[in-house]
């Protein structure tokens, strides 16, 4: 092939390749470029300023995309200009985003195929290192980052994640409307969810904040009191429920250890079952229930609350969801069921975040599918020591919208 070919091939606007060489036994292709002869705009590295001349020239070697079997190295005629406000610095050449020995469409293959695989599949796919990996990644992250703009904040949500026992918290703040995680924080103390509004944050941004869906963690509540007073607090609907599903939990071990012989053989084992939605149960576990349930009435009476309390969140007005409160906790009486009726103090402690529910229309499950991706991250890549990097994956993630619907289905 002549120069003018490899020119068209390798489609680096305004340089020309004037030399080749081809390794058939390592497979392996090399370029030499250099720029067109109308192409004479030099741009500084460092701020940006044009430039008519050069102060001198030398060559770098950088990795392209593979041209069919051929492993493809590019070595690129670059100048060094004299900026009267950077001092000698090297052009900036688009094809070359980094001081890394890679080019630009080069890292963005390796970013995208670590969007669907692990860092270590990636790297034994391109013959790279782990480490080079998620460096490149991290680039091609940043500057999709920088390249987007992100809409205003209205409605938010904030939840934790158990990340191990180092760390044990992540706070996470997520941003609603758009399904994408905005900040990570360190634990889950006042003085995290405090730093957000601090530094993350003006205040004409935290003003126009509307509605802020957290669970029933004081220290989160009294940081959105202090930070943002407008905001109308509202509980999320699932951390209720996993309260409810601990208070049947708590109900069946207290009927394991007071019933004795075959009725404890029974209740052995059903904890999952117990907290298992019933419309999720197939025909042999729901068999296994109404075993359960026949011998046992507090277990039975626990479980209909629990399931009959996810109907709380189907009103629309607050007095029908005051109503339909008021007769799910006068099915307590003479129960003698200590665990549900703790509950249901928990629920008129927070009344008012649960009625803003009415007030606000919030998706709650928008939550639980951020937290889904950000787990299912941390389990590919066995753990992130940056956090940064961990954000803007998650955000990623979001934005593309594949995980992230999968798991807003399940949800």
């Amino acid at each position: 092939m002549r120069e003018t070919d490899w020119t068209r091939v390798l489609g680096w606007p305004g340089y020309r390749v004037y030399q080749q060489e081809i390794n058939e036994g390592a497979k392996a292709l090399k370029l030499w470029v250099r720029r067109k002869r109308g192409n004479r705009k030099l741009v500084c590295s460092g701020c940006g300023r044009k430039l008519a001349e050069a102060y001198d020239s030398y060559e770098r070697e950088v990795r392209d995309l593979p041209c069919f079997e051929f492993r493809t190295t590019v070595v690129v005629e670059l100048y060094r200009v004299r900026c009267p406000d950077c001092g000698v610095k090297s052009e900036k050449v688009p094809q070359l985003p980094s001081k890394a020995p890679f080019s630009q469409r080069f890292e963005e293959a390796v970013g995208m195929a670590c969007e669907s695989a692990s860092v270590r599949r990636v790297a034994r796919q391109f013959g790279l290192a782990a480490s080079t990996v998620r460096a490149i990644d991290l680039r091609y992250l940043k500057r999709w980052a920088e390249g987007r703009r992100r809409p205003a904040l209205r409605l938010m949500g904030v939840d934790e994640i158990y990340v191990g026992k180092k760390q044990k918290f992540l706070t996470v703040v997520t941003n609603l409307a758009t399904g994408e995680p905005l900040w990570f924080g360190r634990e889950r103390k006042k003085e995290t969810l405090d730093e957000f509004f601090e530094k993350q944050l003006s205040a004409f941004q935290r003003s126009v904040i509307r509605a802020a869906c957290v669970d029933m963690w004081e220290p989160f509540r009294q940081s959105l009191e202090h930070w943002v007073p407008q905001c109308r607090i509202v509980y999320d609907k699932f951390h209720i429920l996993q309260h409810a599903g601990q208070a049947v939990d708590e109900v069946r071990r207290a009927e394991f250890f007071r019933k004795g012989g075959a009725a404890r053989d029974l209740v052995r084992g059903k904890r999952w079952l117990l907290l298992t939605s019933w419309l999720h149960l197939d025909r042999g576990k729901r068999r296994q229930l109404n075993a359960l349930f026949a011998l046992n009435r507090r277990i039975l009476k626990a479980y209909l609350l629990k399931e009959s309390l996810s109907h709380l969140w189907n009103y629309t007005y607050e007095g029908a969801m005051l109503r339909y409160l008021q007769s799910w906790i006068d099915q307590l009486r003479w129960q003698r069921l200590k665990p549900m009726e703790k509950l249901a103090h928990m629920l008129l402690d927070h009344l008012e975040g649960i009625l803003n529910y009415c007030r606000t229309k919030v998706p709650m499950g928008v939550i639980e599918a951020v937290n889904g991706n950000i787990k299912a991250l941390l389990r590919r890549g066995r753990g992130y020591r940056d956090m940064n990097y961990l954000l803007l994956k998650a955000q990623r993630l979001a934005a593309t919208k594949t995980q992230f619907i999968a798991l807003q289905k399940a949800a």
